[in-house]
């Protein structure tokens, strides 16, 4: 069983080489996100599942350019061909082994990896069978790994879709297979229009069970989202949160201000001026960032689906709707960056490898590029990824300790 092939995106291998050697702490990736296409061509085969190409190049091309639309709504179209061919409990099985065995070729030694059950049940599974299947796979899959000479501990978040009315059932199912490797619940599906307050007998549920909790949140909704998410679903983290920024009012632009530093006795570089000289906190905002609830991001994703306001429009631009004017078209653009200057406890994610063509290999890399993250940078995300992961205390600073002994032993670039 071979590794899925990330395309190298830059012409440096050994900057590649390094990046993907770091050990890496994955919370948001969706299991039926991350198929590997040639997988896909043949459980389809076995269900009769038809699919828009069975041609391994053709169909992730096809993926990735349906998914790279600017629409959640159609990004989310192209799971009708992962979950079609994910019916039974041998394919739930393969898929998950295949997810392990990847992310431990991609640096992950510890990830969190999220799926709808509940969208899985059409050949006779149930719930708890459905969850087994994967419990399996991921078992098998940190085996191989294993052989590998990779150490890796992947755990389930169980999804409930937030347009359907079975989320409390979910939820009683994530609870009772806490010992197959459950440790979270989540809200899926499309945002807006469909609130967390509809779902609040399953997060009361999994409030009164101890369940965590990390709630899809301020990617196709904005801060009321959040809100919701916070107050209804008492989220440990928020699934993206990336438009809490629309929470944040300028103070005053870049150039005033710019203009303003020119003007003081000494000489003073405003990109030295720490973004909190730039931005106030709406109540939201500063809630998140003062108790260092963690943000989920997934820039790759993000821009794929008009979920990452344009950094420089941010505290300035009135945003209504999913208009196309003031999202981020660009890596450089997405406000990742903005939000760890001004103190939120930012993780980096994939979200789904398949559609976005990504990996956390990828995701680091580019930042790497667009915003000049280096050692101390990635070590700085992946610790607070590590510090949130849904694990008891002991298990938690082990996996610290684990990340801090990797950085001890990987090489600086290019030395």
């Amino acid at each position: 069983m071979s590794a899925q092939v990330v395309t190298p995106l830059f012409d440096n291998a050994y900057d590649e080489g390094w990046i993907a050697s770091l050990p890496k702490v994955c919370l948001h990736d969706h299991l039926d996100g991350s198929l590997r296409p040639q997988t896909v061509i043949e459980l389809a085969a076995e269900v009769g599942h038809e699919l828009p190409y069975t041609d391994q190049a053709r169909l992730e091309r096809w993926f990735s350019e349906a998914a790279d639309s600017r629409s959640l709504a159609r990004y989310l179209q192209t799971f009708e061909h992962t979950v079609g061919v994910m019916r039974t409990a041998e394919a739930l099985e393969r898929v998950a082994r295949e997810y392990v065995v990847d992310a431990a070729a991609d640096g992950i030694i510890h990830g969190e990896v999220r799926w709808a059950p509940e969208q899985h049940l059409s050949e006779g599974l149930d719930l708890d069978a459905a969850i087994h299947a994967v419990e399996r796979g991921i078992v098998a899959g940190e085996s191989d790994a294993a052989d590998r000479g990779h150490i890796i501990s992947i755990r389930q978040i169980v999804c409930a879709m937030r347009q359907n009315d079975c989320s409390l059932e979910v939820a009683r199912a994530a609870v009772r297979n806490r010992s197959s490797g459950v440790v979270g619940f989540d809200l899926a599906g499309p945002e807006l229009g469909f609130s967390a307050e509809l779902h609040r007998e399953a997060l009361d549920y999994c409030a009164r069970h101890f369940l965590q909790v990390t709630l899809h949140a301020g990617e196709a909704d904005g801060v009321e989202s959040i809100r919701q998410a916070l107050h209804e679903g008492r989220a440990a983290r928020l699934g993206h949160g990336v438009r809490i920024v629309e929470d944040l009012t300028r103070r005053q632009s870049h150039a005033a201000l710019a203009d303003n530093v020119a003007r003081l006795p000494h000489s003073h570089d405003v990109s030295l001026v720490p973004a909190t000289s730039l931005y106030s906190m709406g109540e939201v905002a500063a809630w998140v960032r003062d108790r260092r609830i963690p943000l989920e991001i997934c820039p790759c994703s993000n821009l794929q689906t008009d979920a990452a306001p344009r950094v420089s429009d941010i505290g300035a631009t009135a945003r209504t709707g999913n208009s196309s004017t003031g999202w981020a078209r660009e890596y450089r653009e997405h406000p990742v960056e903005l939000l760890r200057s001004l103190g939120f406890a930012v993780t980096i994610n994939p979200d789904n490898r398949l559609m976005s063509r990504t990996s956390m290999t990828r995701e680091f890399l580019k930042l790497a590029h667009e915003f000049g993250y280096e050692r101390e940078d990635f070590l700085s995300v992946t610790l607070i990824a590590a510090e949130s992961a849904f694990l008891p205390l002991d298990e938690r600073n082990d996996l610290v300790d684990r990340v801090l002994a990797g950085y001890s032993t990987s090489p600086e670039v290019g030395s």
